[in-house]
């Protein structure tokens, strides 16, 4: 069930209704608008009394939800979501680059490619500590160590650290040393994970899985939102076809879809998505062009020697001229919006 406030809906108000909603045994997630508040309803068995809401001062009306994706739907937020991590931002104006290494390999590696991000002028710096490899001999990441590492980078120069959680005790030394967890593909439908995240103070950047649904994406979605984190940031990474030039199919038709029915942002990972370093600059100047919200980006300062992901990381100069690039356009697309509305 929704819960629509008026518009006038005093800050108490607000605060009875999602008590009234906690006191019948139920899940209250109140969640601010530009023009009203919703509060959604969670927690319920069966039909839920609407009368025993609708009356309480500052009730607009209540709105039964039959549809098993209730929080990250428009019904209950028309605006974007905005994700803020301190003075940094994903789904505001400001378009979000996130890069780094697949990988933190060295306390000299990181920061040599965290030097090039802040130059960049990018607000966020990804890098994985703990590594899930197809292969179990592979390089599997420095784990807390690496982690360690990131805090160093975020103390020396700014940057917001992304890094992917693979456990629920990976999430606990994220919120100790990052900023943003990552689920990976391979964990879209990691249930307790999705849960645990859910209850972290953390924002979430949640990857599209191998060969998921964009209903399965934003269900995996909306178990986070469900424990109460509303700070999350869709990513799409391609999905696996029968296509064999690329590594992955980089499916830019999520964006317009993901708006049509979600207010979370959402963001394009032209590494994972084509796999191939050539292809890398191409994607994310469609993904902007698109409407992405941001980027994540693949750089090495030797992707030769890289321990993962080498043949779709960008060199540090390559890195560079596409943060310029796709800035070009994100500008133009803002001034043509500006335009259209003026």
């Amino acid at each position: 069930m929704l819960i629509v406030m008026k518009a006038d809906a005093t800050s108490r108000e607000i605060d009875n209704v999602a008590n009234a909603i906690r006191g019948s045994g139920l899940r209250a997630h109140v969640l601010p608008g530009a023009q009203r508040t919703a509060i959604g309803i969670t927690g319920n068995d069966g039909v839920i009394n609407a009368a025993a809401f609708e009356n309480l001062p500052g009730v607009a009306e209540a709105i039964r939800v039959t549809k098993p994706d209730k929080l990250i739907t428009l019904d209950i937020r028309q605006e974007k979501t905005v994700v803020r991590i301190g003075d940094a931002t994903i789904g505001s104006d400001e378009l979000a680059i996130i890069a780094g290494p697949c990988a933190v390999e060295s306390r000299a590696q990181a920061f040599a490619v965290a030097e090039a991000v802040k130059r960049s002028g990018a607000r966020f710096f990804r890098g994985g500590a703990f590594k899930p490899r197809t292969s179990p001999y592979a390089f599997q990441g420095l784990g807390e160590e690496g982690l360690r590492i990131l805090a160093e980078v975020r103390e020396a120069y700014g940057l917001k650290i992304v890094t992917e959680a693979l456990d629920e005790s990976g999430v606990d030394l994220i919120e100790r040393y990052g900023d943003m967890i990552q689920i990976g593909a391979r964990s879209m439908q990691n249930f307790s994970l999705l849960r645990r995240a859910g209850r972290s103070p953390l924002p979430v950047l949640l990857k599209r899985g191998l060969a998921a649904t964009l209903e399965e994406w934003l269900l995996a979605a909306e178990y986070i939102m469900a424990e109460g984190n509303y700070q999350i940031v869709l990513c799409e990474r391609g999905v696996r076809t029968f296509a064999q030039h690329t590594r992955n199919t980089l499916d830019f038709a999520a964006i317009p879809a993901v708006r049509s029915v979600s207010h979370l942002p959402i963001v394009i990972d032209p590494s994972h998505g084509t796999g191939k370093n050539y292809m890398v600059a191409s994607m994310a100047r469609a993904g902007v062009a698109a409407g992405a919200d941001g980027l994540l980006i693949e750089t090495h300062d030797q992707p030769e020697r890289a321990l993962c992901d080498s043949t779709q990381a960008l060199t540090l100069g390559q890195y560079e001229q596409v943060v310029r690039e796709v800035r070009a356009i994100h500008e133009t697309l803002l001034s043509l919006t500006t335009v259209t509305l003026g």
